[in-house]
């Protein structure tokens, strides 16, 4: 009988491109979908769907029943929100109740999905490491940040209880099936519709999702219990990031550069809008203060002791914007342009 795995968040970024990795190494792949779910990157995968979600205890006892694998993927991603209490249930309270019912259905091997959300960003442009640790849940910037922080530190303190969680932080994934799209995924449609004037100049390490996938699959056959591994390929600055998809896509790069304060003044009072008066906030007060950091992450570790080898970002970026256009999130590409 084939290995089985259990996936949650299957049907969402770096989830589908999960599962899709999984069933092209002839493992059964098993996917926690809520009943409310959109599951277009599913669709047509030789799948097992578990109806529920995060809090479904249920659910997740029977999702993992029988796997060898369970990878945790699943996760509210948004650089805002208006109810914290929500998106902490999620990605705390429901990493919790994936992990625990994955150690009590005996598994081999859980992967945690957290992010460099949870690592100690650099200070200046040196990459920071997996040995760059948060000192407290204060000094995480946002909700999401401090989410996925707390979820990490919930997964190792598992791990010294015995379960068998290994802990895998991407940093920027990019490629397809970004259906949100996600925040970062929102930045290339934004570009590629024309809706970025201008921009706030940061620093990202940039990956290809599939890259990501990959390296969920090495953590769960080669990683250390107890281990994190940050999983990144390209550091860049946000402004070459944006000429790149320009030479790639035909679309012209924004010229201007909105000096920190302004962008600072605009998502205090853009956010304040919003938390008064509803809707969401076009620069979230929080994704303005991240932008304070170059997000600059060092993947040796992953490369070393996994063998995680990702591919340019160039080749990820390509894929994006093709996707993107292909599935009408942007305008066809100019005449002459393959992206």
């Amino acid at each position: 009988m084939r290995d089985a795995a259990f996936v949650t968040g299957a049907t969402g970024f770096v989830g589908a491109s999960v599962a899709r990795n999984l069933l092209a190494k002839g493992l059964r792949v098993r996917a926690l979908v809520r009943p409310d779910g959109d599951t277009r990157n599913i669709r047509g995968l030789d799948v097992e769907i578990v109806q529920g979600g995060l809090d479904d205890l249920k659910a997740l006892s029977a999702g993992c029943a029988g796997c060898r694998y369970v990878f945790h993927v699943a996760a509210d991603y948004r650089i805002w929100v208006r109810d914290p209490a929500q998106m902490y249930a999620a990605n705390v309270q429901g990493t919790v109740n994936v992990l625990k019912a994955a150690g009590a259905a005996g598994v081999e091997r859980i992967v945690h999905c957290s992010s460099v959300a949870a690592v100690r960003p650099p200070r200046g442009r040196s990459p920071a490491d997996e040995s760059s640790a948060y000192r407290s849940e204060r000094e995480p910037v946002g909700t999401y940040k401090k989410s996925k922080y707390l979820a990490e530190v919930a997964a190792l303190d598992l791990a010294t209880k015995g379960l068998p969680v290994v802990v895998v932080n991407p940093s920027t994934p990019i490629g397809p099936f970004d259906i949100k799209p996600t925040p970062t995924g929102k930045i290339i449609v934004d570009f590629l519709n024309g809706r970025m004037p201008s921009y706030v100049e940061t620093g990202l390490n940039l990956v290809d999702v599939r890259d990501v996938a990959e390296g969920h699959w090495l953590a769960a056959v080669k990683g250390r219990v107890g281990e994190r591994y940050i999983l990144g390929a390209e550091n860049m600055t946000l402004g070459g990031i944006l000429k790149l998809v320009s030479e790639l896509s035909g679309v012209p790069a924004p010229a201007f550069k909105t000096p920190y304060a302004l962008a600072y003044l605009v998502g205090v009072v853009d956010t304040a809008r919003c938390t008064l008066f509803g809707g969401d906030p076009i620069a979230p007060l929080d994704g303005v203060k991240m932008a304070a950091h170059h997000m600059w992450y060092d993947s040796a570790k992953a490369r070393r002791e996994l063998g995680f080898t990702p591919g340019p970002a160039r080749l990820a970026l390509a894929d994006a914007v093709e996707w993107f256009r292909a599935h009408g999130y942007a305008p066809p590409a100019p005449s002459g342009k393959a992206a």
